[in-house]
């Protein structure tokens, strides 16, 4: 099993009310990195931090 890391990406922006209340952030599990919120939502796995950080921004915002 791979190790996880949980990082929240907000880009020096601060969060917006959607996104702290869904919790969004993403964890890298060894060379992918996923978008994961505490809803229990979870995107997929991708190779690229800013395509998994878009995932979580969509999800708080209610387009995923």
């Amino acid at each position: 099993m791979g190790t996880f890391v949980v990082v929240a990406h907000y880009e020096g922006l601060a969060p917006t009310l959607e996104a702290r209340r869904h919790g969004a952030t993403t964890v890298e599990q060894g060379r992918f990195c996923l978008a994961r919120c505490t809803c229990g939502w979870r995107g997929p796995a991708r190779r690229a931090r800013s395509l998994a950080r878009t995932d979580a921004e969509g999800h708080a915002r209610g387009t995923h």
